[in-house]
């Protein structure tokens, strides 16, 4: 395997698999190049990463009505022509995709080329972008035991998620001085994904004066949605996103509210920390993340708050039952399997490209 071309995005969680790959890729001395949209949040993240990115047309394709349904397979297909004369250039062995409706043209020109396609499903069940590909692909890794049904059986293969190695390497001391925090109080992260979690942040930000008594607050509020009127409040810092800094931040959390995006619920397995998960309802969405919680509830990995559930009495005392039963989560978590992906993805990447040379 000498050339990889990575994609997916729309999302940070379409993208943080693909940076837990890199170091592996180059130690194994290969040429890596990564398709992402024109301006995604994958752009901005890979480059940072010193990876050579190339930009193409994306749409979205929607279950529900919108005007956008009908411009968008426009884009689609000038993206499955521009992924088309780039795989061409770029002559890759193999495609690694992470899903994101940008993935979906990258994967459709690497069947026209004959490049063989390992792809990755983090959620339960395979979103519409995954579900169009999963027929050009030669293995698919899923996240979840629940997963494997719903996949070929002769392509699927449970790996779990990697997880970016740095997040193992967070300094609590480093976390507590970026936020100004005293080591004498615990830390309460909060992360409302990349885009923010309306719901979420109005409840926590309600809470401080109660929180602060006891705890000192992390808000990764996404996006646009740093509140400027608490930027001075003692003992909370708010971003509205953390590249660089993140595992000092873990490293500094002593529990964690998130939402339950399948990466994301992932790191927190990983590194072992007590959380409470409050997944998007499925109004705002297909429900994946409430499938997910489910999931990691039923393994005795997380405390599961609902959204429609989600008021300031039934977070405080999520944060109340996890703080006092913190260490049977730890033990739960320690049981799990799911922490060889790095190891298991690369010798699937490995596999595939040498059958293209057979």
């Amino acid at each position: 395997m000498k050339r990889i071309v990575l994609t997916g995005g729309g999302t940070a969680g379409h993208v943080t698999p693909n940076l837990a790959l890199l170091p592996h890729l180059r130690e194994k001395g290969c040429e890596i190049s990564y398709i992402g949209s024109y301006d995604g949040i994958e752009k901005g993240l890979i480059e940072a990463a010193g990876v050579t990115y190339y930009g193409i047309s994306s749409g979205k394709l929607r279950r529900y009505f919108d005007p956008k349904n009908f411009s968008d397979p426009f884009k689609v297909l000038k993206g499955f022509v521009e992924a088309r004369k780039l795989l061409k250039n770029l002559k890759p062995d193999v495609i690694f995709s992470k899903g994101g409706f940008v993935a979906v043209p990258v994967v459709l020109a690497a069947k026209t080329r004959r490049i063989p396609c390992v792809i990755h499903e983090s959620d339960i069940t395979p979103g519409l972008a995954n579900k169009i590909c999963i027929p050009m692909a030669k293995k698919i890794c899923a996240n979840f035991p629940e997963t494997m049904k719903y996949l070929p059986e002769d392509k699927a293969v449970l790996t779990g998620t990697p997880i970016r190695e740095e997040l193992f390497k967070g300094n609590k001391l480093a976390g507590l001085d970026f936020c100004g925090f005293t080591a004498n109080k615990p830390v309460i992260m909060v992360v409302g994904g990349s885009t923010g979690a309306a719901a979420l942040n109005t409840a926590v930000r309600d809470l401080l004066p109660t929180l602060l008594r006891d705890y000192q607050i992390i808000h990764l509020c996404g996006k646009g949605k740093a509140a400027e009127e608490y930027n001075n409040t003692e003992g909370y810092r708010q971003f509205e996103y953390i590249s660089n800094e993140m595992k000092d931040l873990f490293a500094a959390a002593d529990l964690v509210v998130s939402r339950a995006g399948a990466n994301s619920i992932c790191e927190l397995l990983a590194l072992r920390k007590p959380h409470i998960l409050i997944p998007l309802s499925a109004a705002a969405s297909r429900g994946d993340q409430i499938l997910n919680a489910e999931s990691f509830e039923h393994q005795g990995f997380s405390y599961v708050l609902q959204e429609e559930n989600l008021t300031n009495d039934t977070l405080l005392r999520a944060i109340s039952y996890v703080t006092e039963h913190r260490q049977s989560y730890i033990d739960a978590m320690e049981k799990s399997n799911l922490n060889e992906a790095i190891s298991t993805v690369l010798g699937l990447l490995e596999s595939v490209a040498k059958d293209k040379r057979k």
